[in-house]
């Protein structure tokens, strides 16, 4: 998810800064006393902070509801998770950011510690001293996945950061023979957020408590907290905007409330519980899950969650930076989906109702035009013990709000980019054997979110196409329909639903209404029912254009649940395969917009955006499974690496990183919802999955390298596997897929049509 949501543009800026602090990456030692596993580790937060990976860097647990993590001043798009690594100044340390997305938003309950005189203003990029904020270095600066730590250089301050689920632990040591000072400011927030009403107040010597409502991305974001000292907080104060109040609570749009020690204190720790139902809960999150005040063993404990879930993949290979990268990239996708409810299970929905004992874990954060693709099917093989609970979180959001999630965020809908893929996460949970959910409420839900009259579905049901007359970026949108709509009648089909079934396979092939035999491009139809003239595949993405974040070269392919189709719509494998191969390298002007929402590009082939993630593996749809090699190997190669700048586009909660995690694997979910994985090339000498029940799947290479990309035979469990593909079914009964690597291709491996994938419905 990019640009076109975007909240302003820094990005030459950001260019100049990052070219002066790329090489400057050094990992720092962790403090003694903290103990981290070798998958842990491997981990390289900073690793797409940079260039346009908008990922978060701080602490945190899997999937946690916090993000403790530092905050710069926002000066554009790239600074959407409130971090880049091209800055050097930082106004605190806020306990919630986003990862990867294309939207800034969040940053709640900013704290920041600094000595001197009291300052309630942030201070400006030009002039941190104007304010609270400081400059800092990255050769001064730890992130590890459960812990960060940096120095504040303008006031001498050490900041550690760790937490668990719903807590934030942050530790300040000041230096002798200040005045110290911390600061929250409930005013701040990232990119679009601003607050609406914020509180605070002192409850005694050493608790604070208070709440935050604001309006960004999210419409209506509540946030509660509370706030636990392990120093007696003798002088608070609190200001609205930049003026103090009397009294030691406030309500007001803006508040801040300062803590001050006339000397140094010497070392603080303050532990930051937050809930969407109420300060009390914030209070019983710190109170169940971080009673004592060992920063050590808040840290171990949190590499303690990272490494039962990073180790779940264990690879074989002597390279320390592919390592990273491969480790970075499992890290990134269990940032989100985010906790969003508290230790006792309770949770405010998107009506804003409190629900207490729902039976499952809520979660919110789930970028669903994103993560349907690779990363919600990931889950399944990595994560089954969730999976349940992200299902019953979506099907619970329909209950309230009449349909099931767009783009949910933190209690509200926001409505963003297209398509329901609520539908494909679901439906590929209950295909695969997920039951801990109600599958007829699902497919209900499922029904009222895809019959709809807003959004084009309207013009879907009468008519089969979207007019482009009618309503923007409306190819886009019909196709990501046609994808869904697949998911609805397979999961139909399934549960004995006929009718259900026929309507909705109808649906998935109205893709076809769209293709244009004459150029072999899907085009934009009118409400006439004629073609859009003119008409550039090239230069088809601008504001409210016929497309989303693309143009109609990448689009022409976004038929995952139908390759087949799309095959015979083009002519067959050899036309399929030569149009497939123009994409790779057809050059032409995509117009001013372009450069920010088509990156990662290999002709107009565009890695850094997701609806391209699945193209490189159709080749095996049509006999060709060398040639998906070749591309995979590519695109791993040139478009994930080791530095700040290591991803070529938004990281979008886990998107970018699941397809590295699949195809370094040597497989992956072209359709999103139907269990079969197409094989592209493995990158490492051996790598091990664990599964539920104790199983394992292992992926064993022979004569692999650089070089040897290409797949020469395979046998599984010891017998001979001709086939270009895997099942999910096959992958969870555990066992060993041994494949011989070479030089050249293989033209015959997959080439025979039993052998290849196919998307029977």
């Amino acid at each position: 998810m990019k640009s076109r949501f975007r909240i302003g543009s820094a990005l030459a800026l950001s260019a100049v800064m990052l070219g002066n602090n790329a090489n400057a990456q050094k990992k720092q030692p962790l403090t003694t006393g903290f103990v981290e596993s070798k998958s842990v580790a491997a981990v390289d937060p900073l690793i797409g902070s940079g260039g346009h990976g908008h990922v978060f860097v701080g602490a945190s647990v899997p999937y946690g509801a916090v993000q403790a993590g530092p905050t710069n001043i926002v000066k554009g798009w790239d600074w959407c998770s409130g971090y880049h690594y091209s800055d050097s100044v930082v106004i605190g340390f806020s306990q919630t950011h986003l990862s990867g997305t294309g939207i800034g938003d969040l940053g709640d309950v900013l704290i920041m510690p600094y000595t001197g005189k009291v300052k309630t203003f942030r201070g400006t990029q030009e002039n941190p001293a104007s304010g609270y904020a400081s400059r800092y270095s990255h050769a001064r600066e730890t992130a590890r996945p459960g812990y960060y730590a940096v120095h504040l250089d303008d006031y001498n301050v050490q900041v550690e950061l760790s937490a668990t689920e719903r807590v934030a632990l942050h530790r300040y040591t000041f230096p002798k023979d200040q005045p110290s000072h911390i600061i929250i400011d409930l005013k701040e927030g990232i990119g679009w957020d601003a607050p609406v009403e914020t509180f605070i107040r002192q409850v005694d010597d050493y608790t604070l408590e208070g709440y935050r409502f604001s309006k960004g991305w999210s419409e209506d974001q509540r946030l509660w907290f509370a706030i636990k000292s392990s120093v007696p907080l003798k002088q608070f104060m609190v200001f609205e905007g930049d003026k103090q109040q009397s009294g030691k609570s406030l309500k007001a749009k803006d508040v801040k409330g300062v803590i001050s020690f006339e000397k140094s204190p010497g070392q603080v720790m303050l532990k930051v519980g937050i809930s969407p139902v109420s300060s009390e809960n914030a209070l019983a999150n710190i109170n169940a899950e971080m009673p004592g005040w060992d920063f050590a063993k808040v840290v171990n404990n949190a590499n303690t969650k990272w490494d039962k879930e990073l180790s779940k993949i264990s690879i074989d290979t002597k390279d320390a930076a592919t390592r990273r990268v491969f480790y970075t990239a499992l890290y990134h996708t269990m940032i989100a989906p985010a906790l969003f409810n508290d230790h006792d299970g309770s949770y405010r929905g998107t009506d804003k109702k409190v629900y207490t004992n729902p039976g499952f874990d809520n979660y919110t954060t789930f970028s669903l035009w994103d993560i349907y693709r690779s990363c919600a099917p990931l889950s399944t093989i990595l994560h089954p013990d969730k999976v349940n609970s992200f299902v019953n979180s979506m099907i619970a959001i329909h209950k309230q709000q009449g349909k099931l999630p767009v783009w949910p965020l933190v209690g509200s809908e926001t409505n963003c980019m297209v398509g329901y893929h609520a539908v494909p996460t679901i439906a590929d949970a209950y295909l695969k054997g997920f039951s801990g959910f109600s599958a007829e409420e699902a497919f209900e839900a499922m029904k009222a979110s895809s019959t709809r009259d807003d959004l084009g579905v309207k013009y879907v049901k009468e008519r089969g196409y979207i007019p482009a007359d009618k309503e923007y970026e409306s190819v886009s949108k019909a196709l990501e329909y046609a994808i869904d709509d697949w998911c609805i009648a397979a999961m139909a089909k399934k549960m004995g639903k006929q009718e259900d079934y026929a309507y909705y396979k109808k649906r998935a092939g109205y893709y076809k209404n769209y293709f244009d035999s004459t150029i072999r491009f899907v085009r934009p139809r009118m409400s006439d029912g004629s073609f859009k003239t003119p008409y550039d595949p090239f230069n088809s993405i601008h504001e409210k254009g016929d497309f989303t974040e693309g143009n109609g070269w990448q689009y022409t392919w976004l038929v995952p649940q139908d390759v087949e189709g799309l095959i015979s719509l083009m002519g067959g494998d050899e036309a399929f395969t030569r149009k497939l191969d123009s994409l790779f390298t057809a050059k032409g002007d995509m117009g001013a917009q372009a450069s920010d929402d088509i990156s990662g590009l290999i002709g107009m082939y565009a890695h850094g955006n997701e609806p391209s993630h699945h193209v490189t593996y159709m080749y095996a749809f049509a006999g060709q499974q060398w040639k998906t090699a070749e591309k995979v190997r590519q695109v791993m190669q040139d478009f994930y690496f080791d530095k700040p700048e290591g991803l070529a586009g938004n990281e979008d909660c886990g998107a970018m990183s699941s397809w590295y995690i699949f195809s370094s694997l040597g497989f992956y979910p072209v359709n999103p919802a139907n269990g079969v994985y197409v094989l592209g090339s493995p990158l490492f000498g051996k790598a091990t999955v664990k599964l539920a029940g104790g199983k394992s799947f292992t992926v064993q290479t022979l004569n692999n390298s650089k070089e040897n990309i290409y797949i020469q035979s395979i046998t599984l469990n010891g017998k001979p596997y001709t086939k270009s593909f895997i099942t999910h079914q096959d992958l969870v009964k555990g066992g060993t897929m041994v494949v011989k690597m070479g030089d050249k291709p293989n033209y015959n491996f997959g080439k025979a049509t039993t052998d290849r994938p196919s998307n029977t419905l």
